[in-house]
């Protein structure tokens, strides 16, 4: 396996380290640009990530911050609305991100949801530029339905690294191995009922219905995130929480 890959703003990708698509296209994420016909450079500091199935491939940020990138997943906090749109923090360094008030499935002036300070939502990054506002969107504007996104009610929400929360939203292989290496949502799932949503931003939304139980949850994901528990370790640390609980 290589060495990660440090690369500072304007720094080209050797095409060796390129993936090699199947299809001929490669998918850019936070942190890098394409410069027409075939250079690669990095826009920020960050350690070159490369996923070779998706021919995806994109920056951590090197200070571990979130770059907001179209078609991220994301935690929102509402922080104050205008007549047509809400200001949400998606991480107390980023500008606010802004949500249009029809930006949810099948709504209308009428029918909006009224949200207010504080409120949260799963949201999806529908645009990402250096000179614009971040705006983003709970519902998917190619097919009109809300895919999970909208108000998240109750429950709790968690700070975790955001790569460590691309590796939660990273799901399995064909034989069920969680391909993040992150197993903890799984193993609790197994003797407790709770919904989750995960944030590319670093944020997760827990509700068990139990604020003893929705903690726990929490508390295990932070453990794991500044611990760098192994799968193992993992299993461990739930079975332990699960009979203190």
């Amino acid at each position: 396996m290589a060495a990660a890959m440090v690369l500072l703003p304007g720094e080209n990708i050797p095409t060796e380290r390129l993936p090699k698509p199947k299809k001929g296209k490669l998918t850019l994420g936070p942190g890098l640009q394409h410069t027409p016909p075939s250079t690669i450079s990095a826009t920020t500091a960050g350690s070159l990530q490369v996923d070779h199935r998706k021919a995806a491939l994109w920056l951590e940020d090197a200070g571990g911050r979130y770059q907001p990138s179209v078609g991220d997943l994301v935690i929102a906090q509402i922080h104050h609305s205008s007549v047509e749109t809400y200001s949400c923090a998606l991480t107390p360094h980023t500008s606010f991100a802004i949500l249009g008030q029809l930006a949810f499935e099948g709504v209308s002036k009428k029918t909006r949801p009224q949200l207010k300070a504080a409120d949260i939502v799963y949201a999806r990054v529908s645009k990402a530029s250096k000179w614009e506002d971040v705006e983003i969107e709970c519902f998917n504007s190619a097919t009109g339905k809300a895919e999970g996104m909208g108000q998240l009610k109750g429950g709790m929400v968690f700070d975790v690294r955001p790569a460590f929360a691309r590796r939660l939203m990273m799901g399995t292989d064909k034989e069920g191995v969680s391909k993040g290496g992150v197993v903890l949502l799984e193993e609790v799932g197994g003797k407790v009922k709770f919904e989750v949503a995960v944030g590319r931003n670093g944020k997760v939304w827990v509700d068990s219905g139990s604020v003893r139980e929705t903690v726990m949850i929490g508390q295990l994901l932070r453990g794991a995130d500044e611990g760098g528990w192994d799968v193992e370790g993992q299993r461990k640390a739930v079975k332990k929480a699960l009979r203190d609980v």
